[in-house]
């Protein structure tokens, strides 16, 4: 159906992905500042309100995917695009951190079914023969949404105050809305199929051995984002919000030339040289600790991840045929919600116990073992089981 990336439904779909990532992204910064000053919640409330949104996203993962192969991509995708920008006019009327827990509890489950919804279109309408490379693509309109959405947010907040940001975030989910409703799939990604629920029908089973993979590796992700901040300081470094841009920068990098890697050689070497990188960004990140350190890490570390999702998810598309895509990406994004999670859990305990270097020096063993799991079981199940087409 579709020979090129770039066409009218791919571009719609990025748009749309882009514009709702920039809304999220803004939203997280500038939330916390939101709730101590003005709700005056204290910091254990901050962490229930933050944590709401990922629950509820966990939760609705694996129904999500059923509900995409069993009622259509389009139904799905443009009732939790719909619903997430409702619920943005539910910050103009909130007045208390319970009620607010239970907004961002609600638009967490409509985030969870959109992210799943759109990187599976994303796949329907991309050349088999590109696949890499035009999720690698799409990937990156939610990389674009890091950066932007917290500068955006930040400046609204600044110049006109909180509620002019939620009004700002409610006409940019709605624009999303409006690209939603202009993509037009093929007629056998609308109707959806005749199949029952089952418990063991949520999940992919070609799906999990790559995505427990990928759950190993990105828990050092979960430990990188909860401590770079504090880490930073230690080293006495006056601007650690500059990791992030440089991090921006190579995860940007990487998904502009790995896709095309991935379409021409497959999987075997890009993620191997890719997982050692990433491997040598926490070695320079625990052991390099000055200001020339902490920032090659973050580019380092920036080029490793931005292969390492967007890989896995076409290795996981590549696994399934067209009428099971919906399990198999929310079988991959479960599991690196739940990574990420463990992730912050169990680095919060070795940063409290040990130290913040220490979190960083176990990151190196873990990206090891995720490299030994990829290249003796995952690569052998990968080329076992390949779905053409």
């Amino acid at each position: 159906m579709y020979d090129k990336i770039w066409n009218r439904n791919f571009i719609l779909l990025t748009l749309s992905n882009f514009l709702i990532c920039t809304t999220y992204y803004a939203i997280i910064s500038a939330l916390p500042i939101y709730l101590v000053g003005e709700l005056q919640a204290g910091k254990s409330q901050v962490g229930l309100v933050l944590a709401a949104y990922t629950i509820a996203s966990v939760l609705i993962r694996p129904f999500s995917g059923f509900a995409l192969d069993k009622f259509g991509r389009r139904t799905i995708f443009l009732l939790a695009v719909g619903l997430y920008a409702f619920f943005f006019s539910g910050y103009l009327l909130v007045a208390s951190v319970a009620s607010l827990i239970i907004l961002r509890f609600l638009q967490g489950l409509t985030w969870g079914v959109t992210t799943i919804s759109g990187s599976t279109i994303a796949v329907d309408i991309t050349p088999a023969q590109k696949r890499g490379e035009g999720i690698g693509y799409f990937s990156l309109s939610t990389t674009m949404g890091m950066p932007v959405g917290p500068i955006v947010g930040l400046f609204v907040c600044h110049q006109w105050g909180y509620t002019a940001m939620f009004l700002v975030g409610l006409v940019v989910s709605v624009a999303a809305f409006c690209c939603t409703m202009a993509i037009r799939l093929p007629k056998r990604f609308v109707v959806g199929r005749k199949i029952s629920f089952s418990w063991r029908g949520l999940f992919d089973r070609a799906s999990l051995l790559p995505s427990l993979n990928l759950l190993v590796i990105m828990s050092t992700y979960g430990g990188l984002l909860s401590f770079i901040a504090l880490y930073g300081r230690e080293l006495g470094i006056a601007n650690t919000s500059l990791f992030f841009t440089v991090f921006a920068v190579g995860i940007i990098v990487s998904r502009l030339v790995v896709g095309k890697v991935f379409d021409r050689h497959g999987p075997g070497g890009i993620l191997t040289y890719c997982l050692i990188l990433l491997t040598l960004g926490f070695v320079i990140l625990a052991f390099v600790k000055n200001g020339f350190g902490f920032y090659l890490s973050a580019i380092t570390i920036g080029f490793g991840i931005g292969v390492v999702f967007p890989t896995f998810q076409a290795i996981v598309n590549n696994l399934s045929d067209a009428e099971h895509r919906g399990a198999a990406n929310s079988t991959l994004y479960t599991s690196l919600d739940i990574g990420m999670g463990m992730g912050m859990i169990l680095s919060g305990l070795v940063a409290q116990y040990a130290s913040i270097t220490m979190v960083f020096v176990l990151s190196i063993g873990v990206c090891l073992w995720g490299l030994l799991i990829f290249r003796r079981y995952v690569l052998k199940h990968y080329h076992a089981n390949l779905v053409k087409g």
